[in-house]
This record gives structure tokens, sequence and C-alpha cells, in this order.
């Protein structure tokens, strides 16, 4: 089963949804995170990693299992004949030759994608992917010179591949422009109304989720009112409104949608209920879909969500004042969660979507 979580920035999904990621890698479900205002806006300057990560790209982790083990597979000829190395023996200039060849064109398979794997063509048994250490974004030279050059959004990428590694996730980058790149400035314009002309990236998203074929789609319910998480709750209406505009049958997001809380505005407004939304943000939800809460207790993964969450140290003192902060915080708000469901220990709320 694949849950797809649909992060307005980076550490958002790490926020509010940590506890329940943790629960669904344990059962072995699949996580995939689309990370959406990653980006800057800013065409002119865009680093070669840039470059070659705009648009869909993906970081999963590798299953290294026996079956991706090639040390035990015979050859289909002898590799020598009467002590003589046979003619169709590959030889170590023909292995070097084709190892570069191939590399080059893994590179060019995984140019848009902000994850690349060597193209190993050796049979022994070291030769899992994830020891490989030319692979990941975390080590792509652009990325960390653009770091330490203090760009901030590639501080914020780097965070996120380290949680979706940490997390056993994968990890989707569109790269859109950030609301404060879209011409908004200040907590009054932030956390006010979304401009008329500034519109919800449905087209992309839609695109993006149906590719990845989700049992489970999670968006932000928009709690705080920050204006690039109202967008994506835009979005996730706009998916359920739209299981009426197939002309061919296409996938149906009643049931499959999920609108989670968004921490930590959840824990400063004390949400509890739909009703705590300003008026008119849940409009267009279709009149035959309904919204329940459903919980994901977390006693026995909260602090895994916190080690998680600490790996956005660019966001500690803005959001917490400190790591020690955000846990206290975290475990809070999730026992006031808990104690409102009866669940001991504490929970993280999401609100799921089915039809009447």
């Amino acid at each position: 089963m694949t849950h797809v979580f649909v992060a307005p920035h980076p550490d958002d999904v790490a926020l509010s949804c940590g506890g329940l990621i943790a629960n669904l890698r344990e059962l072995g479900q699949n996580v995939a995170i689309i990370t959406v205002f990653s980006g800057t806006g800013d065409a002119g300057s865009l680093s070669g990693y840039q470059r070659e990560a705009l648009g869909f790209g993906s970081k999963a982790v590798w299953p290294n299992t026996v079956a991706f083990n090639r040390a035990n597979v015979g050859n289909d000829y002898p590799s020598f004949i009467e002590g003589q190395a046979a003619p169709w023996l590959a030889t170590d200039e023909g292995l070097a030759a084709t190892q570069a060849a191939a590399d080059a064109s893994a590179r060019r398979f995984w140019q848009r994608a902000s994850w690349y794997r060597r193209a190993d063509i050796h049979a022994g048994a070291g030769t899992g992917p994830d020891d490989v250490p030319q692979q990941g974004a975390v080590l792509t030279d652009e990325l960390v010179a653009a770091r330490m050059a203090g760009d901030v959004m590639a501080s914020r990428r780097l965070e996120d591949e380290r949680f979706a590694a940490f997390a056993e996730a994968a990890v989707v980058f569109l790269d859109l422009p950030d609301a404060v790149f879209r011409g908004y400035e200040g907590d009054e314009q932030l956390l006010g109304e979304v401009r008329a002309d500034d519109q919800a990236p449905v087209g992309i998203l839609r695109t993006e989720i149906a590719r990845l074929e989700p049992q489970k789609v999670y968006l932000p319910l928009g709690v705080g009112g920050h204006v690039d998480h109202q967008l994506m709750r835009q979005v996730g209406i706009a998916l359920l409104a739209a299981r009426e505009d197939w002309v061919m049958p296409g996938p149906r997001y009643a049931g499959a949608v999920t609108f989670y809380e968004d921490f930590p505005y959840a824990y400063w407004s004390e949400f509890t209920r739909l009703e705590d939304l300003p008026a008119g943000a849940l409009a267009g939800i279709p009149s035959g879909v309904a919204l329940t809460p459903e919980y994901a207790a977390t006693s026995e993964v909260v602090e895994r969500k916190i080690r998680g969450i600490a790996l956005y140290e660019s966001q500690m003192d803005r959001l917490f004042t400190g790591v020690d902060a955000m846990g206290d915080a975290v475990r809070a708000h999730a026992e006031r969660v808990g104690r409102q469901a009866g669940i001991p220990g504490g929970a993280e709320r999401y609100w799921a979507t089915s039809l009447l």
C-alpha cells in the first residue's frame, strides 16, 4: 500500500505526520513525500543541481535484498577453456569502458531527479545500490556549495533529503517558488488571504500523485492560514471534486484524500475541530463527501518523530527556540490530542474523507 504525503515546504510533513509515517514504515507500507514549494523561482541563477532537479524528481531508499544480489548468478558460458581465457571473456579494459558508458546513461536517465543511482555492471556481493558513494543529492557538490554560500532553499532541501533517508521514504521535489518568492511579505500577508492571481498548482500535483498510484493521499488542512498551506488544501478539495471531471475512468479521491492538522500551528492555536477553521475554508468539498477524524497513536514513535524533526536544523530556533523546546511541544501536543480521543500516550489527528 502506498501513502503520499503532500508538504507545502520541507519540514511540514515531518512536523505534522512524523508519527504516522513511522507507524506505516513499521508495517512495511510505502511512503512518498511531495515537497511542493521548495524553489526560489529565480530561473536566472539556477545551479547545475537545481537545473537538473527542476520538475519531478524523486529519491527513494533502494531495497537491498537477495533479489538484487547477483553474486551467485553463474555464467552462461565457461570463462576458461583448457586453461585459457575464452575469447568472449570481458577484459578489465572492456569492463571499465562499459561501466563508464553505463554511468553516463544513468546520469542522463536521472537528470531530472534529485536522486542519482550509479549503474554498477559488476556482479559482486558488495554492489548493493546503497553502498555507492556517488548517489544521493546530499553529496552533490553544487548543492553543498550552495548551502555553504548561504542558499536557504538549498539548506532546506538538504534537510528534507536527510529526513527522507531517516524515515525510509521517497521524496519528490516540485521546486515551485515559496510564497516569499511570489511577492508575499510579512506575517500579515503570509498568514492572510491567498491573492487572486496566486493559483493552486492543481494540475502538476494531480499528475504527480496519479503517477505514484497511492491508496492514500495526505494534504494540509491549512490550520494557521499560511498561504502555501491554504493552496495545498485547495488542491485536496479540487481532487475530491475532480471525480466528476474525468471523461475516461480515473482515480476517485473520496476515501483516499485525508487532511492533516498543521503542526505547530495546531498546537499554538489549540485546534480541536473543523469549525475552528476560518469560514469558507472547506467550501468546494462536494456535498456527498464527509470528513471524519481519525487518529494515529504515537506513544511508541514520538521520540523517533522528534529525532526526525530535529534534522531540520534551520527551523529549530525560528519555530521553537531550540531542539529541546521542539521536543516538549511535540510531546505536549500529542498528549493533548490523545486525551481528546481517549488514546493514552498521545496521537496525531487526521480528517479522512468518505462518500456519504
